[in-house]
């Protein structure tokens, strides 16, 4: 039974996850990040970003994984709100907890993409003046 004087909700690293209001803001967000801070569930909130729910059979297979495997990150996302299941008979379905979640892999995208063109851009630029001049 939880203790009702302890308002944390703890991460699986033992971090802050919700709940303890007297938490800087900044440190729940970081924690909010360390659920996010893996490719495998990167991988499964795009899958569950682009359908309404999707099930763990699909889950599996668009993965790739073992089902322990699946199981784990699944929890992790569970753990840090990100995601929601429900059973169906003998089949689990997850949806994306909240739309914002598919939001922020848009924008993280977005910000990826910009990133990539700025550093191109720096070493195109960086290449032209290192170049010789009569190399061209």
């Amino acid at each position: 039974m939880m203790d009702p004087s302890n308002s944390k909700l703890k991460g699986g690293d033992g971090g802050v996850v919700f709940s303890d209001f007297r938490a800087p803001l900044y440190e729940v967000k970081a924690n909010l990040f360390k659920g996010l801070a893996h490719p495998v569930r990167i991988r499964v909130l795009e899958l569950l970003s682009e359908a309404p729910e999707v099930s763990v059979t699909d889950l599996l297979s668009a993965t790739g994984l073992e089902a322990s495997h699946l199981s784990q990150h699944l929890s992790v996302l569970r753990r840090y709100h990100l995601v929601v299941s429900e059973r169906r008979a003998l089949q689990m379905f997850y949806s994306l907890a909240y739309p914002q979640v598919a939001e922020l892999l848009t924008v993280a995208r977005s910000l990826l993409g910009e990133i990539l063109r700025t550093t191109r851009d720096q070493l195109e630029s960086s290449d032209a003046i290192a170049a010789p001049a009569g190399s061209k």
